[in-house]
C-alpha cells in the first residue's frame, strides 16, 4: 500500500477522540505551544479538506481528508474520516498542520508555504525593533486547512542551504548571483534553509524572500541564532519576527517516503547590556531542544511507522569535533536519540559552525539504533561570511575555515535511501576537492607567501630535492570518516592518503595575503576532511598525480594535477 493510499477522503477511517489529541500519555497540565504559559485555553477546530479547485477555501463537493496531523506545538492530533479536528489553544499558539505525502499545502508569491494559523488575540507581548505578530483577535469559529493533491514520486531531489547570512544588501547581492541565479529552472521538489537565514538584521526578510522565490520551488525554512529578536524578554518572544513571515519555528512535512522535520535548537537566554563592545546586546543563547518540542515530537513520532525516513533539519549541530560549547552543539541530544528508539532510516543535518563535519551516532554517544545515525553538518551558502577577495564577478571568494568553498547541497532520496551531494557555488558540478603540495621550507613561512604569486606555494612545481620531503594534501570538501582517498604518480600507486585534523594550506595562504578584507572573527580551523601523504621519489620530469576519493555516500570523485619535477641546482 503507499503511503498517499493510507490516508483516504472519506470513508471508513479510524475516527480521532473528539476534544482531545489522539495521543494523551504526555501530561495534559503542562505548558503548551512554545514554552508559553497558558493563560485561557480554548478549542480550535476545523476541517481539513481537498482543495480541488485551489482556491483556498472549501467548497460544495471538496472532501476531507483524513489521519492528517494537526498540532498546536505540543499536542498533536490526527483529522477524523471527514477531515475534522479539534485541538486546545491558549493565547499563544500556532495550529498547524503536517503535509501529507500526495498533497501540497498553499504557497505565498515568495513560495512559503502556508500551513499555519497563528492564534495571538493581543499580538506580540510587546513592540520590539522588528515587527512581529498582529493582534489577530479572537479564535475564529474554524480554522480550515486547504490541501491540494499533487503527483509526489518516491524518488526527488531538495536544495539545502545553511547560513547564507547576508548583513547587508550587498550580501543579500551576492546570494543572488552567486547562488540562486545557478538554481533558477531547478527540478528539485523544495528548498530548505538551515537558520542564520540574515544576520540580525530583520527587516531584510522581505527581499531575501523574494530572491529565494526565484528558484521557483517551495522553500522551508529553519530558525538560527542571527533570527531571534534581540530586545526580546526571553525565549518565547524571541522569535516574533521569524514566526511573522515563516509560521512555527518548528514543524513537520512529508514527501514520498520521508518525513522531514524542523527543529528549533536555539535557545534565546535574554540578558546582556548593550556597549560599545557588544553592539548586540541581548544575543545570547544556548543550543538546546525545548521540552515543548520534545514532547511534540514525541506525539508525532507516535503517529509514524518505523519503517519511514526520518530527515532532521536544525540550526546548530548534535555534535561536532573537538567542542561541546553550549552555544555550538545541542546539549540535550540525547534525549533525541532515546526518542528515536531502534528507528533505522534516519539522518540530520544542521548548519552554524561554517565548517563541514559528518557524525556517526552509536552506542557511545547514547544513540541505541541498529544503524549508526547519520548527522550532517553542511557547507555554507555565505561561506565564511562573505569575507575574501573579490573573484571575476564581483562577489567575495568566501572560503569557509576549513577550506571549504561557499556552496549548497542537494539531497536525493529513494524511498527510504538518500545521499547529498556538495554544490561549490559557481564552480561546476564534479568541482569536489583541492589538491595542495606542501613543500617543506615554506611551511609556516609568512614571508614565503608575500613573496610568491597566489597559489605557487601549493603547486606542482618543485626541486627534486623539494620532491623528496613536500607533502600532498587533499581536501574532499564533503568528505568525512568514512570517506577514501587516494593518488597515483609517476607509475606508483594507487597510495592510501591519511585523514588528518589540520588547517588547510590554500585557506592558510588566502588568509595570509587577504586579512585587510577578511572579517575580524574568521579564522582558520582544522579540517576534518582533509588528506595528506608523502610523495613517492620521483625523478625529474613531469608527472600527472590522480586522486581518487569515495565518498561518504559511496560516489567516485577524479582529479588531476600537473607536477613539474626539475633537477637540483649544480
Amino acid at each position: 500500500m503507499s503511503i498517499s493510499d493510507r490516508r483516504r477522503e472519506g470513508g471508513n477511517v479510524r475516527k480521532a477522540a473528539k476534544g482531545k489529541a489522539c495521543v494523551t500519555h504526555w501530561a495534559a497540565t503542562a505548558v503548551l505551544a512554545f514554552g508559553v504559559v497558558p493563560a485561557v485555553a480554548e478549542e480550535a477546530r476545523g476541517t481539513v479538506f481537498r482543495d480541488d479547485n485551489g482556491n483556498g477555501v472549501r467548497d460544495s463537493g471538496e472532501p476531507g481528508i483524513a489521519e492528517v496531523r494537526v498540532s498546536n506545538g505540543r499536542e498533536v492530533t490526527l483529522t477524523d474520516a471527514d477531515g475534522d479536528y479539534r485541538i486546545e489553544v491558549d493565547d499563544q499558539t500556532i495550529i498547524f498542520v503536517t503535509k501529507p505525502t500526495g498533497y501540497m499545502t498553499p504557497v505565498n508569491a515568495d513560495m512559503l508555504p502556508r500551513f499555519h494559523y497563528i492564534h495571538q488575540p493581543a499580538g506580540s507581548p510587546k513592540r520590539m525593533r522588528y515587527r512581529g505578530i498582529d493582534p489577530t483577535g479572537p479564535l475564529p469559529e474554524r480554522i480550515d486547512f486547504p490541501l491540494t493533491r499533487v503527483d509526489e514520486p518516491a524518488v526527488f531531489d531538495a536544495i539545502l542551504f545553511a547560513d547564507p547570512q547576508p548583513q547587508t544588501e550587498a550580501e543579500l547581492d551576492y546570494i543572488r548571483d552567486d547562488v540562486i541565479a545557478e538554481l533558477v529552472g531547478t527540478d528539485a521538489r523544495f528548498g530548505m534553509t538551515m537558520g542564520d537565514i540574515l544576520f540580525d538584521d530583520l527587516a531584510m526578510f522581505p527581499r531575501y524572500n523574494r530572491l529565494i522565490a526565484r528558484m521557483g520551488v517551495p522553500w522551508y525554512n529553519v530558525p538560527g541564532n542571527h533570527e531571534m529578536n534581540l530586545d526580546a524578554d526571553g525565549d518565547s518572544d524571541s522569535l516574533e519576527t521569524f514566526k511573522r513571515h515563516f509560521g512555527p519555528p518548528y514543524y513537520s512535512f512529508e514527501v514520498g517516503d520521508a518525513v522531514f522535520f524542523v527543529l528549533d535548537n536555539i535557545v534565546y537566554q535574554g540578558g546582556g547590556e548593550v556597549t560599545a563592545d557588544n553592539l548586540r546586546g541581548n544575543g545570547r543563547y544556548i543550543a538546546e531542544l525545548s521540552q515543548d518540542q520534545l514532547t511534540w515530537l514525541g506525539n508525532e513520532l507516535a503517529h509514524i511507522p518505523d519503517d519511514r525516513l526520518l530527515f532532521f533539519a536544525m540550526h546548530a549541530p548534535l555534535e561536532i569535533a573537538g567542542t561541546d560549547a553550549p552555544g555550538v552543539t545541542t546539549s540535550n541530544r540525547r534525549a533525541l536519540f532515546e526518542m528515536l528508539g531502534q528507528r533505522e532510516h534516519l539522518y540530520a543535518v544542521a548548519g552554524h559552525t561554517h565548517t563541514v563535519e559528518h557524525r556517526y551516532f552509536d552506542a557511545d554517544d547514547g544513540f541505541a539504533g541498529p544503524e549508526p545515525f547519520h548527522h550532517h553538518v553542511l557547507s555554507t551558502v555565505s561561506g565564511s561570511w562573505w569575507s575574501g577577495p573579490f573573484d571575476e564577478e564581483g562577489v567575495p571568494v568566501s572560503w569557509q575555515r576549513d577550506g571549504t568553498p561557499n556552496g549548497y547541497h542537494i539531497l536525493t532520496v529513494d524511498g527510504v535511501d538518500m545521499s547529498v551531494r556538495f554544490k561549490a557555488a559557481g564552480k561546476p558540478a564534479d568541482y569536489q576537492m583541492r589538491i595542495m603540495f606542501d613543500v617543506a621550507h615554506h611551511r609556516n613561512r609568512d614571508a614565503a607567501v608575500r613573496d610568491s604569486r597566489p597559489g605557487e606555494m601549493l603547486d606542482g612545481r618543485m626541486t627534486v630535492e623539494q620532491a623528496y620531503g613536500a607533502e600532498v594534501y587533499v581536501n574532499l570538501f564533503d568528505g568525512g570518516p568514512r570517506s577514501k582517498v587516494e593518488f597515483s604518480v609517476g607509475g606508483h600507486g594507487p597510495i592510501a592518503m591519511e585523514r588528518v585534523a589540520r588547517l588547510d594550506p590554500a585557506i592558510t595562504e588566502l588568509h595570509l595575503r587577504h586579512a585587510d578584507v577578511i572579517k575580524s572573527w574568521v579564522q582558520p580551523q582544522p579540517s576534518t576532511h582533509l588528506w595528506v601523504s608523502r610523495l613517492p621519489e620521483l625523478g625529474a620530469g613531469t608527472h600527472t598525480l590522480t586522486v581518487r576519493a569515495v565518498d561518504e555516500f559511496g560516489r567516485t570523485h577524479h582529479a588531476h594535477r600537473i607536477m613539474e619535477i626539475t633537477p637540483d641546482a649544480p
